[in-house]
């Protein structure tokens, strides 16, 4: 974790450290249309590295389920009938139909394949094939569903669908332990809308570029820097996340959402003098973030499916002693957030857009932006082919692995 004394040189410099003989390029244009590199990309980012899919609370009973579709693999996690939360391939062993076919509900003590009604047990154990004369005596464990590599982290639920260079999540998200215990997010509750998804065409990475810094914030979204001012501050990533905190700036707002925000907002019962006026987001590599403020808990995430289209996801979660003055603060918050996202829509279209341009030869970071320089370094970690051309066509995951064998020979 960031130490205090490091911390606050870097809000004093408007939250950056000066890093006066930096490489300030960011990822080759190239990168952004390759899909032979996205094939890449949903093998070593997606399937090799951790997925939040929900929070225990939106699955409080038995046979409770949420289903998730990435990159071509389908997740599906259930509360067993001992209240165990299970994580399994969303694939039937017969002939391979998603065994749940909604995107959540109540499977009640079974779980039934809709194509041929093999019936398989809550802990994922086959109870049954149809017409089990037809087949020879299948073992239960041996052809019952296909676990799935899962973790709970303080009441949310990960999943990762191949062995990755990732440790658990609790070491992956360690050093922000002691900042987050005061907010109880194993306590959390949805908020009842579930969980969201939207389709948008631009390529995936556009979405974290314009997601990594607060740059834009003064000029792009006058409801955030109405909040926070010059308060707001990115922290790179390291070690896999990344931290960006704001304050809230002094005065009662310009804009409706803002001021009656802060009139609104109580103090919430155990967050310090430093979080119980301020915003704090969590970033974890390769896609996802954390939005933790003092009335609700957010996530949102986004899946490639081709070079040019892209799954955003994420819910909100409220603190389980919300009354009606917290509920009303907590839709202000999501106000400000949702008039946000409209505009970062546009950003990350037009940065999209961009790449098509015959002028377009790549872009230049200044140091308020570590947060898009480190994790384009962070991908440059995984892919150091983009360091460089593109590669001729079918030859980049060779090229790739020579230079990591190169880099680790070094």
């Amino acid at each position: 974790m960031t130490n205090a004394n490091e911390r606050q040189a870097a809000q004093s410099n408007g939250g950056h450290t000066a890093r006066p003989h930096a490489d300030r390029a960011g990822l080759p244009a190239w990168s952004y249309f390759s899909a032979e590199l996205l094939e890449a990309e949903k093998d070593a980012l997606f399937r090799r590295h951790w997925q939040v899919i929900c929070h225990a609370s939106d699955i409080p009973a038995p046979g409770d389920f949420i289903t998730c579709d990435i990159v071509g693999d389908r997740a599906l996690i259930l509360r067993d009938g001992q209240g165990a939360i299970r994580a399994f391939h969303n694939l039937c062993r017969h002939r391979g139909s998603r065994v749940l076919g909604d995107e959540r509900g109540n499977c009640r003590n079974s779980i039934v394949c809709p194509f041929h009604g093999w019936v398989y047990n809550l802990d994922g154990t086959l109870r049954q094939a149809a017409q089990p004369g037809s087949l020879p005596d299948l073992d239960p464990v041996e052809w019952g569903l296909k676990p799935l590599e899962s973790e709970v982290w303080n009441g949310f639920v990960f999943v990762r669908f191949q062995p990755g260079p990732q440790p658990p999540v609790a070491a992956l998200m360690a050093r922000w332990e002691a900042e987050l215990s005061q907010y109880r997010l194993d306590r959390l509750l949805p908020d009842g809308k579930g969980v969201w998804s939207d389709e948008v065409r631009v390529n995936w990475k556009c979405i974290r570029d314009v997601d990594n810094e607060g740059y834009h914030v003064p000029m792009a979204h006058p409801g955030l820097d109405d909040l926070f001012g010059r308060n707001y501050f990115d922290e790179p990533f390291r070690e896999g996340t990344a931290r960006s905190y704001s304050r809230f700036r002094p005065g009662d707002g310009r804009l409706w959402s803002v001021r009656n925000y802060k009139k609104i907002l109580p103090e919430v019962d155990g967050l310090d003098a430093d979080h119980r006026r301020a915003w704090l987001y969590l970033g974890v590599f390769p896609n996802f973030v954390f939005g933790i403020y003092p009335d609700s808990v957010i996530f949102y995430q986004e899946f490639p499916v081709e070079v040019g289209r892209t799954i955003q996801r994420g819910a909100c979660y409220r603190r389980p002693d919300e009354d009606r003055r917290l509920r009303a603060a907590r839709y202000l918050s999501g106000r400000i957030d949702r008039i946000t996202s409209r505009e970062d829509e546009m950003l990350t279209q037009w940065t999209w857009e961009a790449a098509f341009s015959s002028a377009y030869d790549g872009v230049i970071l200044s140091d308020l932006e570590t947060g898009v320089k480190s994790y384009h370094d962070a991908l440059r970690g995984v892919f150091p082919v983009l360091t460089g051309p593109e590669p001729a066509p079918g030859t980049l995951l060779a090229r790739n692995a020579a230079l990591c064998d190169a880099a680790t020979a070094n």
